[in-house]
């Protein structure tokens, strides 16, 4: 869907999108349209019960008096209370029905908002991004499609009095959205399409965007002794990769110390020998989520040309059952020099991580280190599917992601890290083992990997639980949601842009 922006005015087609103020009546150009229809509009908010609230929406068809085809209010709530990611949804909301109504084109009129701290131009951005991230649709692969079933609506125009400030203001939030894209295709494709090296292929194409792309494969790899990964990717005929991008927006030399973001990128995990049940393992295909999170973030850093130097380290391999598959009991040598027992092989994600991290750790001395991985089926558990569990070393950083998660509706909870937990991973033949036993799943795996990052400040997002959607959410639609990549980008944006 393409987005658009002009002065406010009565469109000569398509659907007509009023966000309105919860109390706040009709504003200048939506009494106009009220007084073309002879008061259709103002009928509809009575006989509907209509107040502006937040998730509030009335519709009315063929209004008399208008060219518009329907005009459509949708509720912000409190004007006072109004903030970016309210403006989002409610672009959500508003054009989910519209998408295959059979629309072409619809226009969302932002006005001056009485009391609140957003202008028309940023409404007017904000409410267009939220529809652009809901207009998503995976659909390379279907052939046939019943036609009522088919989009329709092609383009949005954002329509205020500065329509040209609401165009600088979209042109950001353009960049973060073809980031979620990015990882929601990514997510979304199916494990004999994406595998390591084709995974690697399409972080490759980044470098359009200026972002220094570097594909490690399993020579170099084994050079560097990554073990763990090496162990987790050997039971399959698809060879590893490990792929660093890197962006250096902040113009700053040589040494500085960028921020990095890990991601683990199993293509697809049957769970190795210890293999998981056949009902639900077709989810295992999005079990490279972190990565594409990583992915997606960085593509959004460098179309936005963030003024930040970053970079992304993501671990690509298929986890599968062979005759030269890993087995429990092995004992693998870790990049660090650490030895672990692997007494589970579906506990595959930290080993990679634990490679991954170390190598992102001692190679780029970063200022911090974000990882995102689909690591434990018990986060899911604990948390659900509304927040994240989060695990970190460094309580500023947990401020700032959980703040980031709030401002973004990618909501994150803090899991306990504790000595108590570690001594749950004490080995009898290695450094520890890849397990602590059926309790406290998350947590052990998070001190797992604690173990490969030193003290440098760190956290872990276990997005098990957020990574796929199995129903639709105003910005979201079902599907792979790409969740930690506007989280991330919003961290960066807020805090680290433009500092030492």
């Amino acid at each position: 869907m393409d987005i658009a922006f002009a002065r406010l005015a009565l469109p000569p087609r398509g659907a007509l999108i009023f966000p309105l103020a919860e109390g706040a009546g009709l504003p200048p150009l939506a009494l106009r349209a009220d007084r073309a229809t002879g008061g259709q509009l103002k009928r509809a908010i009575a006989a509907a019960r209509f107040k502006g609230r937040k998730g509030q929406s009335v519709s009315v068809l063929a209004p008399a008096g208008l060219r518009a085809s329907r005009v459509l209010l949708v509720g912000l709530g409190k004007a006072a209370e109004i903030d970016s990611l309210a403006v989002e949804n409610a672009g959500g909301e508003a054009i989910a029905p519209l998408l295959a109504s059979g629309e072409r084109e619809a226009a969302v009129a932002a006005e001056p908002v009485k009391g609140a701290k957003l202008g028309p131009a940023e409404i007017a951005a904000l409410f267009a991004f939220g529809a652009r991230l809901r207009s998503y649709r995976f659909a390379k692969y279907r052939t046939k499609e019943e036609e009522e079933k088919k989009p329709t609506l092609a383009r949005l125009v954002a329509m205020a009095a500065d329509p040209a400030a609401a165009r600088r203001a979209f042109a950001p939030l353009a960049a973060v959205a073809e980031g979620v894209f990015e990882t929601r295709n990514l997510v979304s494709e199916p494990p004999n399409v994406l595998y390591p090296a084709s995974f690697a292929a399409e972080a490759r194409r980044l470098s359009r965007l200026g972002v220094r792309v570097e594909v490690l494969d399993r020579r170099r790899i084994e050079r560097l002794g990554m073990g763990a990964l090496l162990g987790v990717a050997q039971g399959s005929a698809r060879e590893p990769r490990v792929v660093v991008m890197r962006w250096r927006g902040a113009g700053a030399g040589r040494g500085a110390r960028p921020v990095a973001f890990i991601g683990k990128g199993v293509t697809f995990d049957t769970g190795g020998i210890s293999i998981k049940p056949s009902a639900g393992m077709e989810d295992m295909k999005w079990d490279m989520g972190g990565a594409g999170v990583v992915t997606g973030l960085m593509k959004a850093l460098a179309g936005r040309r963030a003024r930040v130097d970053a970079v992304g380290v993501i671990g690509l391999v298929e986890n599968m059952p062979s005759g030269t598959a890993q087995r429990p009991s092995d004992i693998v040598r870790t990049m660090s020099g650490q030895t672990v027992e692997v007494l589970n092989t579906d506990a595959e994600g930290r080993l990679l991580l634990a490679d991954v991290l170390y190598y992102a750790r001692t190679r780029f001395k970063p200022r911090f280190m974000v990882d995102l991985a689909t690591l434990t089926g018990a986060i899911v558990v604990a948390l659900g599917a509304e927040h994240a569990g989060l695990f970190s070393n460094d309580d500023r950083l947990v401020e700032r992601l959980i703040a980031a998660g709030k401002a973004t509706g990618e909501l994150l909870w803090r899991m306990p890290l504790a000595e108590a937990y570690d001594k749950m991973l004490e080995s009898d033949a290695a450094d520890m083992k890849n397990i602590g036993g059926r309790d406290a799943g998350p947590i052990t795996a998070a001190q797992f990997l604690q173990r490969f990052v030193d003290k440098t400040p760190w956290a872990h997002l276990d997005i098990a639980g957020v990574t796929w959607a199995k129903k639709d959410k105003p910005t979201v639609p079902k599907g792979a949601t790409a969740f930690g990549v506007r989280l991330l980008d919003r961290l960066v944006a807020e805090h680290y842009e433009g500092k030492g």
